[in-house]
């Protein structure tokens, strides 16, 4: 029975060992920390994407631990301005669901924490999810509340909540013309600053997925940062229109949360 209880042990580190990756090096805590969120609401059981949907309680919980370890809550204008300290955590939350007022909002607050918003200019009714994968049409996304303009500016009177551009659409930006890329991003930073009143310097690829061509378009347009969907930690030296982000999932507890604040990955392949 002792070679069972061994083997079971083992077998049991080696699956650890491939899901969490613990061992991979801790990245300098003077390279700030990205996270990326979408929604902050209960999971729906048997529902498609609920890695996106993280529990309040949760989100809370991951609050809490970084201010009690003295991670200093920054914004993306701070990256571009080089204004961050050791220990920067900038908060993101992507395509503006309302539950980012509704939730989100009030334990950002209760924390002393500020966010940046990637805000999809056309996010009612509007079906993304089948531009990227078209088996993703049971239209589960567009059925969760968005944003109403009058949430947005609560959301940033606040005074917690920096406003980005994630384009007009949320199209895969590889599968448009020069001009309607053009259009989403020029656009987007267009409206969002006539309607809100704030300068926009940051966006958002949709889904991630852009090309070189795209990092330019940013630039010439005066965004100062863009961030992808990439996982990872980025010095403040790197290029600051391919930025990676930790993707925060409600699937996992704590510790997975630890271990990508330390390392930016979680998993053997990540």
């Amino acid at each position: 029975m002792l070679w069972i209880a061994s083997a079971f042990g083992l077998a049991s580190g080696a699956w650890y060992s491939h899901r969490y990756a613990w061992w991979r090096p801790t990245v300098n805590y003077a390279h700030p920390r990205i996270l990326m969120y979408h929604m902050v609401r209960e999971p729906i059981p048997g529902a498609r994407f609920n890695k996106m949907r993280v529990p309040p309680s949760t989100f809370e919980a991951q609050l809490a631990y970084l201010q009690e370890n003295h991670w200093q809550f920054a914004t993306m204008k701070d990256w571009a301005e080089g204004s961050l300290n050791d220990r920067s955590v900038i908060l993101t939350f992507d395509d503006g669901f309302a539950d980012n007022y509704e939730q989100a909002l009030p334990l950002l607050e209760k924390y002393n924490a500020c966010a940046t918003l990637y805000l999809v200019v056309y996010r009612h009714e509007n079906d993304w999810a089948v531009r990227k994968k078209c088996y993703h049409n049971n239209r589960e996304l567009v059925k969760e509340s968005k944003l109403s303009d009058d949430q947005v500016r609560e959301m940033l009177s606040s005074g917690r909540i920096e406003l980005g551009s994630h384009t007009l659409t949320h199209p895969d930006l590889r599968r448009l013309s020069p001009e309607e890329k053009q259009e989403e991003l020029h656009q987007s930073k267009t409206l969002l600053e006539e309607t809100f009143g704030q300068a926009i310097t940051s966006i958002a690829y949709p889904f991630g997925l852009f090309d070189e061509r795209d990092q330019d378009l940013a630039q010439s347009l005066g965004y100062r940062t863009a961030v992808t969907t990439s996982q990872g930690i980025d010095p403040l030296i790197s290029c600051p229109f391919a930025l990676r982000r930790i993707k925060v999932s409600g699937k996992e507890g704590m510790h997975a949360f630890k271990l990508r604040l330390r390392t930016g990955v979680r998993g053997w392949h990540s």
